[in-house]
Formats: structure tokens, sequence, C-alpha cells
């Protein structure tokens, strides 16, 4: 089987899975035949695990546009490309100040640069961890939260079933596709989201498309009677 056809099998799989499991996602699924879930990815630069983490770093309290005028300075300073470890380490920190970062940015990039240059973390370990020991080891660096790395798990680690409670626009997505009458705590995410379980990444995928790509349709079941189980 090619890696394309094996993509298409799981595809078909998790879709399959994600309907059955929760009926606001197969209303947004079936609206979205030709969805590619990987296509936001293809508008990145090549990421490693630290260029992830960088960028998440950058995207932190920023809207996307601004993340991304950040972003392009940063790779100017390094000749068009975002660096590694050792090359943000050789630069004047107050290049990077200048390129947009506040100084707490520049502290925790360069902290993790540190940590990767020095060996007190290293990214093929890193990469190899499972999830929840992939949080707990990066977020020991001061300014890394769990948000931080779960994006980084997405785009450097393409991980199958990772969640962004803390993210706001997932969280408006959420309380626009459930019917919700406020915007849910990250606790309220995380219970709608475990049924999707293996498959959060790609559930997530199609809210954040519903939030930037809405379609026409008609009116969702509303999460009270997703998760009690009521008729609909």
């Amino acid at each position: 089987m090619t890696e394309d056809s094996s993509h298409a099998a799981w595809l078909r799989q998790a879709r399959s899975h994600l309907r059955g499991a929760d009926p606001v996602l197969a209303r947004l699924i079936d609206e979205r035949p030709d969805f590619d879930p990987n296509a936001w990815l293809t508008q990145l630069p090549p990421m490693d695990l630290y260029g992830a983490l960088l960028f998440q770093v950058v995207g932190q309290q920023l809207s996307v546009p601004a993340t991304r005028r950040t972003l392009g300075r940063i790779e100017a300073l390094f000749g068009d490309h975002l660096p590694s470890p050792t090359e943000l380490l050789a630069v004047d920190p107050a290049k990077l100040r200048e390129a947009g970062l506040s100084w707490r940015k520049v502290s925790t990039l360069r902290d993790l640069a540190e940590r990767l240059t020095d060996g007190r973390l290293n990214q093929d370990t890193l990469t190899s961890l499972p999830d929840d020991e992939l949080i707990a080891e990066l977020t020991t660096v001061p300014g890394i939260g769990p948000w931080t790395v779960q994006g980084a798990m997405l785009i450097a680690l393409g991980r199958e079933d990772v969640v962004l409670p803390g993210d706001l626009a997932l969280r408006k997505a959420v309380q626009a596709a459930y019917r919700l009458g406020h915007i849910p705590t990250q606790q309220e995410v995380l219970d709608i989201a475990d049924p999707w379980r293996p498959y959060r990444s790609l559930a997530t995928s199609y809210l954040f498309s519903s939030a930037f790509e809405p379609a026409s349709a008609p009116p969702a079941p509303s999460a009270n009677q997703i998760m009690k189980g009521e008729p609909r």
C-alpha cells in the first residue's frame, strides 16, 4: 500500500469514527467532502520540533496575521529560514526583540535552545515520547505551556489525537458548532472532545475549518443533547 493510499484509508476510518461518535462532527464532515486536514500545513515553512515550538511561542497572545508578520521578520534575520537552536543562540537577543518578540518570548526561546544544545533536552528523544510525557517534559521550560506544545505536536509531529482546549479560536468554534450560549471552558472542550478519541486532531481541524470556512447547514444538535444522549 502506498503512503497516499494508506493515508486515504486512515482518513476514511477516522471520518467514519467521528461521524458515529458525534452528530455535530458528522454534519461538519458531510458539508466538506473535499476537506484536506493537512492543507493548512502547506502554508507554513518546514519545521522540526524546535521550529514548531518557536512558531507557537511567537503566536502566544497574537493574532494569526501578527504571528505571520513576526515569523517573517525572524526568518529574514536567519537567511529566510527558521533558526536552529544553535543559530538562535548565536544572534544578539536584541535582534530578536527588534523582530517583534517580547523579552519574555526571547528568554523562553533562548532557554529552550540552551537545553537542546547542552544535552538537557534531545529533539530525537522528545519526538519519540508519548503525548503526555512530551507535554510534561517541555512545560518545565518557563513560558511554554500545554497549548504551545500541543500546537507543535500537530505541526511538527503529526500526532493524531491532539486537542487544544486552551486555544480561544477553537473554543469559539466549539461554541458556534455546538450552539452553546457561552464560550466553553477548557474542561468543557475536553468533555465534548472525549468521544473523538483517537482522532481528536482531525476533529479539531474540522472545527477550525467550520469557523474560518463556514458552510450552510441545518441547525446542529445542542451540546446538552450530545452529552446527555437525548433524542435528536
